[in-house]
Formats: C-alpha cells, sequence, structure tokens
C-alpha cells in the first residue's frame, strides 16, 4: 500500500497499479531501460497489472521476471475493457498509467491516472484524463517511489 496526503484534496491509499505495455512500459514491443527493477520495487508495496492488447505480440516475453500480472485483452475494445478491470479492482484504490486513446477510460476511473509523454506519443483524450503528465514511464515510476512528488504535484 501507498499512502499519500494530499493537501486540500485528502489521502491517497493506493493498492493497485495498472500499467499499459505498448507506448508507456515498452517502446516498439521492448521494455524501457530502467523499467524492470521500478516495477520490480513497486511491487513490494502495490499488486501490479500490465494490461495490453500486446500489439507486437512480445508483451510475456519482455514482462518475464517482473513481479506483475499479465492480462492480455480478449478483444477489439481495449478500453472499454481495461475501464472494467479498474473498475472490477476498486478505483478508490487504483493508479492507472497510459499513454494511448485505450488508456483514457481507466485513468479517468483510477484514483490516480498517470499519463506519459513517451517516444510513441500520448493521446489528447488520455492527457486530458489524466491527474499528472510526465515525459516517461520511469518518470511515472518514480512518482510512486517517492510519493512526496505526488503531494508536491497535486496539493491545492
Amino acid at each position: 500500500m501507498i499512502t499519500c496526503e494530499i493537501p486540500g484534496q485528502g489521502v491517497l491509499e493506493l493498492g493497485n497499479l495498472v500499467l499499459d505495455f505498448n507506448g508507456t512500459l515498452a517502446v516498439d514491443g521492448s521494455l524501457t531501460p530502467g523499467v524492470w527493477g521500478r516495477v520490480n520495487e513497486l511491487a513490494e508495496k502495490l499488486e501490479v497489472y500490465i494490461f495490453t492488447a500486446d500489439t507486437f505480440g512480445t508483451a510475456a516475453a519482455a514482462c518475464q521476471g517482473l513481479q506483475a500480472e499479465l492480462v492480455t485483452s480478449a478483444g477489439d475494445a481495449v478500453g472499454p475493457e481495461k475501464e472494467r478491470f479498474v473498475l472490477e479492482l476498486g478505483v478508490e484504490n487504483t493508479v492507472a498509467i497510459g499513454n494511448g486513446v485505450n488508456d483514457h477510460l481507466m485513468l479517468k476511473r483510477a484514483a490516480l491516472g498517470i499519463a506519459v509523454l513517451g517516444r510513441e506519443g500520448a493521446a489528447v483524450a488520455t492527457l486530458m484524463a489524466a491527474d499528472i503528465v510526465v515525459p516517461g514511464i520511469n518518470d511515472a515510476l518514480d512518482i510512486l517511489l517517492k510519493p512526496r512528488r505526488l503531494t508536491a504535484t497535486l496539493r491545492i
């Protein structure tokens, strides 16, 4: 669990982390350097899920050794599937991180939504649904590893 008091907004009590794979954790199907250690460190505090449409067919191999559950989309409507997944986990305790248009619903629903503006870019809908926008995935993971950054960014 990660607990963080946000002045003027209340307390965030996060127990789940839902991550998009392609464009967020990976570029062109390959995991971004620095992600592996950060995700495994966060897995000591949070239940970690990687939800993907697996565009490149590399997610299982790339995520091997990560302390996370890999969830692969069952169909073409990935955005609504990700939203349902966050709802089932419990929005009040979930942080979601993504970059694509199919991530905007889960970011909007989650207690904390973080949009990543990485090498594949980020969809405007996702940027607008996010509570925080960061330049890369390692920045997003570091915000969770150092929660006072959340306080600094989200305080009123």
